[in-house]
């Protein structure tokens, strides 16, 4: 699980050499796109995190940016609000020539198929996916739990009321 803070950078450490598909090219050649998902609103966001492919994990930064519009997945950049649980998924692109992140050479989905070039990057599947935690900086983010007392004397914490 991912656990990063809303409205910051973060790293990421997460195992994707294990479940590598292309292996027919160099790590150099490689680069993952990371789509997030939201459990409440279903909102999704991709980025190519800025990245060093280890052993059996690769260590992926990403970049907050406070404004949607100009939001840049080829530079790394998320903005990933509101805070909860939010789903991810990688999935390895590989290059056959040279690697270049923008949008006429590598893709935006993973379902996107761009025209096929030696410099183009293609889609390969998905590598891994898991849960990610991203707890509130502020404090007012997340949905607010309060206490009621029971007319018995007991007290329970009631949600949404």
């Amino acid at each position: 699980m991912i656990q990063a803070i809303t409205a910051t950078n973060f790293t990421a450490y997460i195992s994707t050499e294990d479940n590598r598909i292309n292996t027919s090219v160099a790590k150099t050649q490689i680069r993952h796109l990371v789509k997030f998902i939201n459990d409440m609103d279903g909102s999704v966001e991709y980025a190519y995190p800025t990245e060093q492919i280890n052993n059996r994990y690769t260590q992926m930064g990403f970049t907050y940016r406070a404004d949607l519009e100009g939001l840049d997945l080829y530079d790394a950049e998320v903005h990933l609000l509101p805070a909860g649980y939010w789903k991810y998924e990688v999935y390895e692109v590989s290059w056959v020539g040279t690697v270049t992140l923008d949008e006429n050479h590598a893709p935006s989905t993973e379902t996107e198929v761009l025209h096929p070039a030696a410099n183009v990057g293609i889609v390969q599947g998905l590598v891994t996916k898991g849960k990610m935690y991203l707890a509130e900086k502020d404090g007012t983010e997340q949905v607010q739990y309060t206490q009621y007392p029971e007319t018995s004397g007991t007290n329970y914490i009631y949600y949404g009321q």
